[in-house]
Protein backbone atom coordinates (compact mmCIF):
# COMPACT_ATOMS: atom_id res chain seq x y z
CA UNK A 1 0.00 0.00 0.00
CA UNK A 2 2.89 2.24 1.12
CA UNK A 3 4.82 1.73 -2.41
CA UNK A 4 1.83 2.25 -4.62
CA UNK A 5 0.81 5.65 -2.69
CA UNK A 6 4.16 6.87 -2.92
CA UNK A 7 4.43 5.61 -6.95
CA UNK A 8 1.16 7.31 -7.67
CA UNK A 9 2.28 10.93 -5.68
CA UNK A 10 5.35 11.03 -7.61
CA UNK A 11 4.88 8.81 -10.44
CA UNK A 12 7.71 6.97 -10.78
CA UNK A 13 8.90 5.30 -13.68
CA UNK A 14 11.58 3.10 -15.24
CA UNK A 15 14.18 6.16 -14.92
CA UNK A 16 13.93 5.26 -10.80
CA UNK A 17 12.79 1.63 -10.65
CA UNK A 18 15.79 0.38 -12.67
CA UNK A 19 18.47 2.20 -11.29
CA UNK A 20 17.13 0.98 -7.67
CA UNK A 21 16.65 -2.97 -9.04
CA UNK A 22 20.61 -2.67 -10.54
CA UNK A 23 21.59 -1.38 -7.03
CA UNK A 24 19.67 -4.29 -5.51
CA UNK A 25 21.81 -6.50 -7.90
CA UNK A 26 24.92 -4.98 -7.81
CA UNK A 27 25.07 -5.42 -3.86
CA UNK A 28 23.91 -9.29 -4.15
CA UNK A 29 26.81 -10.07 -5.99
CA UNK A 30 29.30 -8.65 -3.64
CA UNK A 31 29.99 -5.57 -5.59
CA UNK A 32 31.77 -2.84 -3.52
CA UNK A 33 29.31 -0.35 -1.95
CA UNK A 34 30.30 2.72 -4.04
CA UNK A 35 30.91 1.35 -7.33
CA UNK A 36 27.38 0.04 -6.88
CA UNK A 37 25.37 3.26 -6.15
CA UNK A 38 28.00 5.37 -8.61
CA UNK A 39 26.10 2.71 -10.88
CA UNK A 40 22.67 3.63 -9.95
CA UNK A 41 23.30 7.03 -9.84
CA UNK A 42 24.80 7.25 -13.11
CA UNK A 43 21.88 5.38 -14.59
CA UNK A 44 19.42 7.25 -13.47
CA UNK A 45 21.18 10.40 -14.60
CA UNK A 46 21.17 9.59 -18.09
CA UNK A 47 17.60 7.67 -17.90
CA UNK A 48 15.99 10.67 -16.04
CA UNK A 49 17.96 13.67 -17.57
CA UNK A 50 17.39 15.69 -14.33
CA UNK A 51 21.35 16.48 -13.92
CA UNK A 52 23.91 16.28 -17.36
CA UNK A 53 25.85 13.76 -17.06
CA UNK A 54 28.54 16.25 -17.45
CA UNK A 55 28.42 17.34 -14.72
CA UNK A 56 29.08 14.29 -12.95
CA UNK A 57 32.61 15.24 -12.23
CA UNK A 58 31.75 18.00 -10.43
CA UNK A 59 28.97 16.63 -8.24
CA UNK A 60 31.88 14.23 -7.29
CA UNK A 61 34.16 16.39 -6.41
CA UNK A 62 31.43 18.91 -4.58
CA UNK A 63 30.22 15.85 -2.37
CA UNK A 64 33.50 15.13 -0.54
CA UNK A 65 34.93 18.70 -0.96
CA UNK A 66 34.04 20.08 2.75
CA UNK A 67 36.61 21.00 5.14
CA UNK A 68 34.63 18.78 7.92
CA UNK A 69 35.46 15.51 5.87
CA UNK A 70 39.08 16.01 6.88
CA UNK A 71 38.18 14.65 10.45
CA UNK A 72 37.42 11.05 9.24
CA UNK A 73 41.15 9.66 8.20
CA UNK A 74 42.55 11.67 11.28
CA UNK A 75 40.41 9.80 13.62
CA UNK A 76 40.96 6.56 11.82
CA UNK A 77 44.92 7.14 11.80
CA UNK A 78 44.65 8.26 15.44
CA UNK A 79 42.77 4.89 16.64
CA UNK A 80 45.45 2.85 14.37
CA UNK A 81 48.41 4.41 16.03
CA UNK A 82 46.48 3.91 19.61
CA UNK A 83 46.57 -0.05 18.80
CA UNK A 84 50.32 -0.06 17.29
CA UNK A 85 51.48 2.12 20.03
CA UNK A 86 50.34 -0.47 22.66
CA UNK A 87 48.44 2.35 24.88
CA UNK A 88 45.31 0.88 23.93
CA UNK A 89 46.36 -2.03 26.21
CA UNK A 90 46.69 1.08 29.04
CA UNK A 91 42.97 1.44 28.35
CA UNK A 92 42.07 -1.97 29.04
CA UNK A 93 44.69 -2.45 32.11
CA UNK A 94 42.50 0.25 33.94
CA UNK A 95 39.35 -0.89 32.31
CA UNK A 96 39.68 -4.13 33.76
CA UNK A 97 40.90 -2.24 37.07
CA UNK A 98 37.82 -0.66 37.38
CA UNK A 99 35.88 -3.63 37.19
CA UNK A 100 37.69 -6.39 38.87
CA UNK A 101 35.38 -6.15 42.35
CA UNK A 102 32.56 -7.58 40.77
CA UNK A 103 31.73 -10.82 39.06
CA UNK A 104 31.85 -10.52 35.45
CA UNK A 105 34.61 -7.63 35.92
CA UNK A 106 36.78 -8.56 32.86
CA UNK A 107 33.60 -8.47 30.65
CA UNK A 108 32.67 -5.41 31.91
CA UNK A 109 36.16 -4.28 31.36
CA UNK A 110 35.98 -5.37 27.64
CA UNK A 111 32.85 -3.29 27.46
CA UNK A 112 34.38 -0.34 28.55
CA UNK A 113 37.27 -0.43 26.88
CA UNK A 114 35.31 -0.87 23.60
CA UNK A 115 33.79 2.77 25.19
CA UNK A 116 37.15 4.42 25.11
CA UNK A 117 38.57 3.11 22.19
CA UNK A 118 35.23 4.29 20.56
CA UNK A 119 36.09 8.05 22.11
CA UNK A 120 39.42 8.28 20.09
CA UNK A 121 38.80 6.38 16.71
CA UNK A 122 34.90 6.99 15.80
CA UNK A 123 35.61 3.38 13.84
CA UNK A 124 33.57 0.36 14.95
CA UNK A 125 35.25 -1.71 12.85
CA UNK A 126 38.84 -0.46 13.86
CA UNK A 127 37.23 -1.23 17.95
CA UNK A 128 36.24 -4.65 17.35
CA UNK A 129 39.37 -5.56 15.75
CA UNK A 130 41.60 -3.80 18.59
CA UNK A 131 39.77 -4.71 21.44
CA UNK A 132 38.65 -8.20 19.89
CA UNK A 133 42.90 -9.18 19.57
CA UNK A 134 43.29 -8.30 23.02
CA UNK A 135 40.53 -9.64 24.91
CA UNK A 136 38.32 -13.17 23.34
CA UNK A 137 41.08 -15.64 24.32
CA UNK A 138 41.36 -13.95 27.56
CA UNK A 139 37.58 -13.59 28.08
CA UNK A 140 37.31 -17.25 27.17
CA UNK A 141 39.94 -18.50 29.64
CA UNK A 142 37.76 -16.86 32.42
CA UNK A 143 34.53 -19.19 31.64
CA UNK A 144 32.54 -17.38 28.64
CA UNK A 145 31.78 -20.06 25.59
CA UNK A 146 33.47 -18.09 22.24
CA UNK A 147 30.85 -17.64 20.39
CA UNK A 148 29.17 -15.08 23.65
CA UNK A 149 32.54 -13.75 23.86
CA UNK A 150 32.75 -12.74 20.72
CA UNK A 151 29.23 -11.25 20.39
CA UNK A 152 30.38 -9.11 23.06
CA UNK A 153 32.95 -7.84 21.90
CA UNK A 154 30.98 -7.10 18.39
CA UNK A 155 28.07 -5.41 20.88
CA UNK A 156 30.87 -3.03 22.54
CA UNK A 157 32.69 -2.29 19.37
CA UNK A 158 29.20 -0.86 17.96
CA UNK A 159 29.57 1.66 20.55
CA UNK A 160 32.26 3.36 17.84
CA UNK A 161 29.65 5.13 15.67
CA UNK A 162 27.74 6.30 18.64
CA UNK A 163 29.78 7.75 21.16
CA UNK A 164 31.33 10.91 20.30
CA UNK A 165 33.66 11.70 18.28
CA UNK A 166 32.41 9.54 15.56
CA UNK A 167 32.68 9.20 11.73
CA UNK A 168 28.80 8.57 11.25
CA UNK A 169 27.48 12.08 12.91
CA UNK A 170 30.34 14.10 10.76
CA UNK A 171 28.75 11.93 7.71
CA UNK A 172 25.31 12.38 8.66
CA UNK A 173 26.08 16.49 9.93
CA UNK A 174 27.72 17.03 6.40
CA UNK A 175 24.36 15.64 4.64
CA UNK A 176 22.05 17.16 6.51
CA UNK A 177 23.91 20.72 6.97
CA UNK A 178 24.43 20.23 11.14
CA UNK A 179 27.62 20.96 13.20
CA UNK A 180 29.52 17.72 13.83
CA UNK A 181 30.32 19.51 17.00
CA UNK A 182 26.33 19.81 17.90
CA UNK A 183 25.84 16.20 16.86
CA UNK A 184 29.31 15.09 19.38
CA UNK A 185 27.16 17.10 22.53
CA UNK A 186 23.94 15.28 21.79
CA UNK A 187 25.20 12.15 20.95
CA UNK A 188 26.94 11.64 24.16
CA UNK A 189 24.22 10.75 26.73
CA UNK A 190 23.24 8.17 23.97
CA UNK A 191 25.98 6.73 23.49
CA UNK A 192 26.73 6.33 27.15
CA UNK A 193 22.94 4.73 27.38
CA UNK A 194 24.01 2.15 24.73
CA UNK A 195 27.49 1.43 26.40
CA UNK A 196 25.76 0.93 29.94
CA UNK A 197 22.75 -1.36 28.51
CA UNK A 198 25.67 -3.30 26.91
CA UNK A 199 27.34 -3.42 30.02
CA UNK A 200 23.89 -4.52 31.78
CA UNK A 201 22.71 -6.99 29.42
CA UNK A 202 26.01 -8.62 30.10
CA UNK A 203 25.88 -8.38 33.42
CA UNK A 204 22.63 -10.42 33.91
CA UNK A 205 23.81 -12.98 31.29
CA UNK A 206 26.28 -13.52 33.53
CA UNK A 207 25.00 -13.80 36.88
CA UNK A 208 22.02 -16.09 34.68
CA UNK A 209 24.56 -18.50 33.48
CA UNK A 210 27.57 -18.04 35.82
CA UNK A 211 30.30 -17.39 33.25
CA UNK A 212 33.03 -15.78 35.25
CA UNK A 213 33.49 -15.53 38.76
CA UNK A 214 35.24 -12.42 40.56
CA UNK A 215 33.77 -9.63 42.94
CA UNK A 216 36.18 -11.37 45.87
CA UNK A 217 38.42 -8.52 46.24
CA UNK A 218 38.21 -6.15 49.47
CA UNK A 219 37.54 -2.21 48.49
CA UNK A 220 40.88 -1.36 49.80
CA UNK A 221 42.37 -3.84 47.72
CA UNK A 222 39.97 -2.75 44.34
CA UNK A 223 41.10 0.94 45.58
CA UNK A 224 44.70 -0.30 45.38
CA UNK A 225 44.98 -1.71 42.28
CA UNK A 226 43.52 0.86 40.54
CA UNK A 227 45.59 3.47 41.59
CA UNK A 228 48.32 0.99 40.56
CA UNK A 229 46.81 0.85 37.11
CA UNK A 230 46.10 4.50 36.65
CA UNK A 231 49.67 5.50 37.60
CA UNK A 232 51.22 3.06 35.27
CA UNK A 233 48.98 4.37 32.46
CA UNK A 234 47.34 7.78 32.80
CA UNK A 235 48.85 9.23 30.40
CA UNK A 236 46.93 6.97 27.57
CA UNK A 237 44.39 9.21 28.48
CA UNK A 238 45.53 11.97 27.63
CA UNK A 239 44.33 11.56 23.93
CA UNK A 240 40.38 10.82 25.11
CA UNK A 241 41.16 13.93 27.07
CA UNK A 242 42.07 16.22 24.20
CA UNK A 243 39.52 15.32 21.65
CA UNK A 244 36.45 15.37 24.32
CA UNK A 245 38.23 18.86 25.81
CA UNK A 246 38.64 20.46 23.00
CA UNK A 247 35.08 19.42 21.01
CA UNK A 248 33.21 20.37 23.68
CA UNK A 249 34.23 23.07 25.00
CA UNK A 250 34.10 24.75 21.57
CA UNK A 251 38.41 25.21 21.54
CA UNK A 252 38.73 22.73 18.74
CA UNK A 253 37.05 21.93 15.66
CA UNK A 254 36.56 18.26 15.23
CA UNK A 255 38.77 18.69 12.10
CA UNK A 256 41.65 20.07 14.79
CA UNK A 257 40.94 17.87 17.23
CA UNK A 258 41.51 15.30 15.34
CA UNK A 259 44.89 16.00 13.95
CA UNK A 260 45.89 17.18 17.38
CA UNK A 261 45.26 13.65 18.74
CA UNK A 262 47.39 12.14 15.66
CA UNK A 263 49.96 14.62 16.60
CA UNK A 264 50.00 13.69 20.70
CA UNK A 265 49.68 9.62 19.83
CA UNK A 266 52.67 9.41 17.68
CA UNK A 267 55.00 11.95 20.06
CA UNK A 268 53.80 9.09 22.78
CA UNK A 269 54.64 6.70 20.66
CA UNK A 270 57.97 8.04 20.15
CA UNK A 271 58.91 8.64 23.61
CA UNK A 272 57.48 5.26 25.00
CA UNK A 273 60.05 3.86 22.01
CA UNK A 274 56.83 1.85 20.38
CA UNK A 275 56.77 3.48 17.73
CA UNK A 276 59.18 4.25 14.76
CA UNK A 277 59.39 5.42 11.33
CA UNK A 278 59.54 2.50 10.10
CA UNK A 279 55.94 1.53 11.05
CA UNK A 280 54.23 4.67 8.96
CA UNK A 281 53.92 3.08 5.79
CA UNK A 282 52.08 0.13 6.72
CA UNK A 283 50.18 2.10 9.47
CA UNK A 284 48.84 4.71 6.57
CA UNK A 285 48.27 2.26 4.45
CA UNK A 286 45.68 0.70 7.09
CA UNK A 287 44.04 3.84 7.32
CA UNK A 288 43.78 4.72 4.01
CA UNK A 289 42.08 1.74 2.95
CA UNK A 290 39.71 2.09 5.69
CA UNK A 291 39.53 5.95 4.58
CA UNK A 292 39.22 4.60 0.87
CA UNK A 293 35.94 3.05 1.45
CA UNK A 294 34.37 5.87 2.65
CA UNK A 295 34.53 8.63 0.92
CA UNK A 296 33.80 7.34 -2.50
CA UNK A 297 30.42 6.30 -1.19
CA UNK A 298 30.09 9.89 -0.10
CA UNK A 299 31.31 11.13 -3.10
CA UNK A 300 28.59 9.46 -5.13
CA UNK A 301 25.95 9.46 -2.91
CA UNK A 302 25.59 13.20 -4.03
CA UNK A 303 24.53 12.89 -7.39
CA UNK A 304 22.08 10.08 -6.53
CA UNK A 305 20.66 12.28 -3.61
CA UNK A 306 20.01 15.18 -6.00
CA UNK A 307 18.24 13.11 -8.43
CA UNK A 308 16.10 11.90 -5.80
CA UNK A 309 15.55 15.01 -4.70
CA UNK A 310 14.76 16.09 -8.06
CA UNK A 311 11.99 13.38 -8.98
CA UNK A 312 10.25 13.97 -5.95
CA UNK A 313 11.30 11.18 -4.08
CA UNK A 314 11.71 12.68 -0.46
CA UNK A 315 8.11 14.95 -0.66
CA UNK A 316 6.23 12.13 -2.13
CA UNK A 317 7.77 9.42 0.77
CA UNK A 318 6.41 11.99 3.00
CA UNK A 319 3.15 12.74 1.59
CA UNK A 320 2.58 8.57 1.09
CA UNK A 321 3.32 7.73 4.82
CA UNK A 322 1.27 10.06 5.94
CA UNK A 323 -1.88 9.14 4.10
CA UNK A 324 -1.29 5.91 5.80
CA UNK A 325 -1.19 6.95 9.29
CA UNK A 326 -0.71 10.95 10.86
CA UNK A 327 0.05 9.34 14.77
CA UNK A 328 3.68 10.72 15.42
CA UNK A 329 4.46 7.55 17.23
CA UNK A 330 3.52 5.13 14.56
CA UNK A 331 5.61 7.15 11.83
CA UNK A 332 8.73 7.20 14.34
CA UNK A 333 8.21 3.07 14.81
CA UNK A 334 7.83 3.01 10.72
CA UNK A 335 11.27 4.84 10.66
CA UNK A 336 12.47 2.55 13.23
CA UNK A 337 11.62 -0.03 11.30
CA UNK A 338 13.21 1.01 7.96
CA UNK A 339 16.37 2.12 9.66
CA UNK A 340 16.63 -1.19 11.65
CA UNK A 341 15.93 -3.53 8.58
CA UNK A 342 18.64 -0.71 6.30
CA UNK A 343 21.45 -1.52 9.18
CA UNK A 344 20.89 -4.97 8.31
CA UNK A 345 21.81 -5.24 4.68
CA UNK A 346 23.83 -2.18 3.75
CA UNK A 347 27.21 -0.27 5.93
CA UNK A 348 26.48 2.63 7.96
CA UNK A 349 27.73 5.21 5.25
CA UNK A 350 25.59 4.48 1.88
CA UNK A 351 22.25 4.08 4.45
CA UNK A 352 22.95 7.73 5.86
CA UNK A 353 23.58 9.38 2.52
CA UNK A 354 20.85 7.58 0.88
CA UNK A 355 18.17 7.93 3.67
CA UNK A 356 18.88 11.15 5.84
CA UNK A 357 17.40 12.94 2.98
CA UNK A 358 14.42 10.60 2.46
CA UNK A 359 13.25 10.49 6.21
CA UNK A 360 14.33 14.01 7.68
CA UNK A 361 11.00 15.57 5.84
CA UNK A 362 9.25 12.86 7.68
CA UNK A 363 10.46 13.32 10.44
CA UNK A 364 10.10 17.49 9.73
CA UNK A 365 6.90 16.40 9.60
CA UNK A 366 5.94 15.46 12.49
CA UNK A 367 7.83 17.75 14.81
CA UNK A 368 10.89 15.81 15.52
CA UNK A 369 14.00 17.64 16.20
CA UNK A 370 16.82 17.36 13.45
CA UNK A 371 19.27 16.81 15.96
CA UNK A 372 17.25 14.08 18.04
CA UNK A 373 16.08 12.79 14.18
CA UNK A 374 19.98 12.28 13.65
CA UNK A 375 20.59 10.61 16.78
CA UNK A 376 18.17 8.28 16.83
CA UNK A 377 18.88 7.35 13.00
CA UNK A 378 22.89 6.39 13.94
CA UNK A 379 21.54 4.40 16.67
CA UNK A 380 19.09 2.66 14.48
CA UNK A 381 21.86 2.22 12.17
CA UNK A 382 24.32 0.99 14.58
CA UNK A 383 22.10 -1.99 15.81
CA UNK A 384 22.53 -3.76 12.25
CA UNK A 385 26.12 -3.73 13.34
CA UNK A 386 25.63 -7.28 15.01
CA UNK A 387 23.01 -8.51 12.88
CA UNK A 388 22.58 -10.55 9.78
CA UNK A 389 23.32 -11.27 6.75
CA UNK A 390 25.37 -7.94 6.90
CA UNK A 391 26.27 -7.48 10.73
CA UNK A 392 29.83 -5.94 10.03
CA UNK A 393 31.31 -6.57 13.26
CA UNK A 394 29.86 -9.85 13.25
CA UNK A 395 32.42 -10.66 10.34
CA UNK A 396 35.18 -9.06 12.15
CA UNK A 397 35.24 -10.84 15.06
CA UNK A 398 34.65 -14.04 13.24
CA UNK A 399 37.31 -13.00 10.99
CA UNK A 400 39.87 -12.71 14.24
CA UNK A 401 38.44 -15.92 16.01
CA UNK A 402 37.66 -18.34 12.74
CA UNK A 403 33.86 -18.80 14.76
CA UNK A 404 30.85 -19.50 13.22
CA UNK A 405 28.74 -15.86 12.20
CA UNK A 406 25.34 -17.83 12.66
CA UNK A 407 26.96 -18.69 16.12
CA UNK A 408 27.87 -15.78 16.98
CA UNK A 409 24.47 -13.74 16.02
CA UNK A 410 22.81 -16.29 18.02
CA UNK A 411 24.67 -15.11 20.88
CA UNK A 412 23.99 -11.36 20.58
CA UNK A 413 20.71 -11.16 20.70
CA UNK A 414 20.32 -10.23 23.99
CA UNK A 415 22.77 -7.37 22.90
CA UNK A 416 20.29 -6.49 19.96
CA UNK A 417 17.17 -6.37 22.14
CA UNK A 418 18.94 -4.18 24.78
CA UNK A 419 19.99 -1.48 22.19
CA UNK A 420 16.87 -1.69 20.14
CA UNK A 421 15.40 -0.07 23.90
CA UNK A 422 17.35 2.73 23.54
CA UNK A 423 16.56 3.42 20.10
CA UNK A 424 13.07 3.56 21.30
CA UNK A 425 13.81 5.61 24.45
CA UNK A 426 15.92 8.44 22.37
CA UNK A 427 13.33 8.02 20.03
CA UNK A 428 10.62 9.07 22.22
CA UNK A 429 12.57 10.74 24.92
CA UNK A 430 13.47 14.36 23.16
CA UNK A 431 15.26 15.45 26.39
CA UNK A 432 18.10 12.33 26.36
CA UNK A 433 19.63 13.66 22.85
CA UNK A 434 18.97 17.58 23.42
CA UNK A 435 19.87 18.31 27.38
CA UNK A 436 22.97 19.32 26.66
CA UNK A 437 22.39 21.10 24.06
CA UNK A 438 22.32 25.37 23.92
CA UNK A 439 18.49 26.35 23.54
CA UNK A 440 18.65 27.29 20.37
CA UNK A 441 19.14 23.26 18.92
CA UNK A 442 15.74 22.41 21.34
Amino acid sequence: MLWNTLNQTVELGWDFYLPVILFVVLIAMAVPVWAAIGTAAITMLVMSGDLPLSLLGEKLFTGIDAFALTAVPLFILTGDVLVRTGLSRKFLDVAEALTCFAKGGFGSATVLVCGMFAAISGSDAAGAAAVGRMTIARLVESGYPRPYACALVAAGACTGILIPPSIAYIIIGLVLGISASTLFLAALIPGLLILFSILITNLIMNRIYSYEGGGQMTMADWGANLLRSLKSGWYAFIVPGIIFYGIFSGRLTPTEAGATAVVVTIAMGFLLRTLSFADFPAMLLSSAKVNGVILPIIAFSAPLAEALAIMGVPQGFVTAVTGLTDEPWLLILLMIGILIAAGCVMETTPNIVILAPILKPLADNIGMNEIQFCIMMITALGVGFITPPLGLNLFVVSGITGESILKIAARAVPFVLCMFVVVLLIAYVPALSTTLLPEIYK
